[in-house]
Order: structure tokens, then sequence, then C-alpha cells
């Protein structure tokens, strides 16, 4: 094994081993980049709202030139024709508030907003929470409450960031200080809202079915409005029968789920061509690194030969020029994990930044998928080497 290892280092290129070593370096980032990029970044275009079923779509009414407010409201008649299309498999509708709601959120001590505001609530099969999270009984001062991702990116890039103040994610409602001033019929109360999750789809206020039906009878006895807003659960939310239905109809879908999937999948068509470009690069890399093992097995293979004629296996002189390969690649991956690191420490910081709900992954979909293209080379280079060899050792026979 020395007489090989010697042989090796008197015919080794610094210069070809090096060319290899950097090109498959960046080969092997560029790949792992793109590809834990797309992982990092695909939650922030496909992220749903934590409440809600999925395949749902929310239709209104196209608000024309008149101002009257029973214009844009659905009847009980177009209720029911929604119901009965082929693409809807459930509708409920929006209820919201007979009364007048005065609410104040305050994070930490720090009063943040103070409006008078509207709730609204959709029957209870369309909310995606535990039960025992979302129930209210009347009589209680606590009410889950579900509000917009407005508030708190708000509060996040003005208040927390000017006062120095901690930012909030998902897991971290319970921070979140709710005050409910609610007032009508003669009566006025206050309550708490307890904030179990966040909507990047809704405007106004959640609360339960039961809360809203008790209030708006409690607050504001005798009165009841059409809902505005229906929520739909389709098949398939870009159907193409539904759009026609709703244009027919003059009515409005909201493309959030349509324009996602789009960009997810341009998302997806662009790292997968830099994916692309970084196995062309890693491909020259590993010609590279394979022309540079057959020069050394070609300017040694007299040498060579005597070393199989006088008892070595075609294994053991292999094996040196195996073990080279197998360390450079392990060196590149090593190299481009940590390179990958800091670069992910770095961009991670800025989606944290804008969308601090959404929760860090980690890093090891790259380092998976580093190991099965470390192991995929190295084994293509065990058995390519060890083939050169013995060539030369049946050319001797």
């Amino acid at each position: 094994m020395n007489l090989v290892w010697k042989l090796l280092r008197q015919h080794i290129s610094i210069a070809q081993f090096a060319g290899f070593f950097f090109a498959n370096l960046a080969g092997m980032l560029i790949v792992l980049l793109g590809y834990q990029f797309y992982r990092d970044v695909l939650p922030v275009f496909t992220q749903q709202d934590s409440f809600m079923s999925s395949d749902f779509v929310i239709m209104n009414k196209k608000i024309g030139s008149t101002l009257s407010s029973s214009s844009h409201a659905f009847s009980k008649a177009e209720q029911e024709e929604i119901l009965s299309q082929p693409f809807c498999r459930k509708a409920g509708a929006f209820t919201t508030t007979e009364y007048h709601v005065d609410a104040s959120m305050g994070v930490s001590g720090q009063k943040i907003l103070s409006s008078e505001l509207f709730f609204e609530s959709v029957p209870d099969g369309f909310i995606d929470v535990p039960l025992t999270d979302w129930k209210y009984t009347p009589g209680d001062k606590v009410v889950p409450v579900i509000i917009p991702r407005t508030y708190i990116n708000m509060y996040n890039f003005g208040f927390a960031q000017s006062r120095s103040l901690p930012k909030i994610s998902e897991g971290l409602a319970g921070m979140i200080d709710l005050s409910i001033s609610v007032r009508g019929n003669g009566h006025n109360d206050v309550f708490r809202g307890k904030v179990i999750g966040f909507s990047g789809r809704l405007n106004s206020i959640l609360v339960p079915q039961t809360f809203m039906d008790w209030s708006n009878e409690y607050y504001a006895p005798g009165q009841k409005s059409d809902p505005t807003r229906l929520l739909i659960e389709a098949g398939n939310p870009a159907d193409n029968a539904m759009m026609q239905f709703a244009d027919d109809k003059g009515y409005e879908i909201e493309n959030d789920k349509l324009n996602a999937e789009k960009t997810t999948y341009f998302l997806r068509l662009v790292i997968s061509l830099v994916m692309a470009i970084g196995l062309v690069i890693s491909v020259l890399s590993f010609y590279i690194l394979m022309l540079s093992i057959y020069l050394l097995v070609q300017k040694n293979s007299s040498k060579l030969e005597n070393l199989l004629l006088i008892g070595y296996s075609p294994s053991q002189v292999a094996r040196p020029y195996q073990l080279l390969t197998i360390a450079l690649n392990i060196g590149v991956l090593v190299i481009a994990l940590v390179i990958l690191w800091f670069i992910r420490e770095y961009y991670m910081d800025v989606i944290a930044a804008l969308y601090p709900s959404i929760e860090e992954g980690s890093m090891m979909p790259a380092l998976l998928l580093g190991v099965v293209l470390l192991l995929f080379v190295s084994i293509v280079n065990l058995f390519a080497i060890r083939n050169k060899i013995v060539k030369i050792w049946k050319h001797k026979e």
C-alpha cells in the first residue's frame, strides 16, 4: 500500500485536483442552496390560515355604483343556488355584529391599537382548531378570537422595531392583550379576547358562532342583516365552472389561493433551473476528477503492472486512488454545508423579519441531499477507478 501511495504522490497534479475541488464545491453549493432555499421560502407562499379548512374561497357581490347597503347582500335564495352548484361542497355565511364594538390591543403593556371595530363569525365546520378552544358559553368574560395578521405585522414592523419590544409569532399569541367593549340595547360590557390564531385573508376579528348568536340577540334583539360574504368549500378553488358562475352572477371570488399556487409554480421553476445549473457544474467537475485520476493511473501504469505481478490485488492497487476521491468529495460536502449555513443564517433573518409567523426549519433537507449526492458520486468513482485498474491487470495477463 505504501508503494502505491508513493507512486500516487509522484505524479499528482495539484492544479487538476484544485480545479475539481472548487468546481465541485460550486456545483454542490448551488444544488444544496437552491434546495434549502426552496424548502425555507415555500411556507411564505403556501402558508394557510391556521384556523380554516382547506380548499375554501370567499365569495361576495361586486360593488356597483349604488350606495344601498342591501345591494351586495346574499338572499336566502341566492345562498341556496350557490350551495346547489356542483363545485360547492358546502357553504357558510359570514355573520356580523349588529351592535357597537370598541377594542384595544396591546403587547407587554404597550397599547398598539384602539378603534371601533366589528366582529364576524363563520360556522364552526369551517374552523380548523380544537373545539375546546373555539367555544363560548353565555356569561363568560373571555372570548376566543382570531385576528388579522395585518395587526401583528403593524406591531412587529412598527412598535416592536422602534421600541425594542419582542416580536410576536404564531406561537406567542398569548402575549397579546385584547380588551373588548360592547354596547347595545342598554347594555355595556367589557370582555377579554383570547387570541388563538391569525388570519391573512380576513380584515376583521373572528369570534365563535355561539358568541355571535348570543351577543346579537342580547345587544341587538330583532336586528338581522343578510350576509354580504359567503365562505365556500370547493373541490378545486381554481375550477373554471366556479369562475364562470361567479362572472355570470356578478360575484367576486378572492383568488389568494390561486395566486399562491401560481407563485409556488414559478418558485419551483426558478429553483429547478438553478439546481440544474449546479448539477451541470457538478457533472463537469466529476469529469475533471475522473480525468485526473485516469491520468495518474496512466502515468503509473507500468509500475502498477509490476505491483500487480508481485502479488498486489486490483483492489489494493485501486484503494489509494479511491480514498483520495472520497476524501475530496467529503471535503467538498463539509465546506459546502458550512458556507450554506452562513448564507442561510443571513436570508432566514430577512424572512423572519418579514414573516414572523413562519417557523424556522432546519438544514436537514440539504444535509440529506448532500449525503445522497456524496454517496452516488463516490460509488461511481470507486467502480470507475477499480475498472481502470482491472483493465491494466487483464491487459498484462
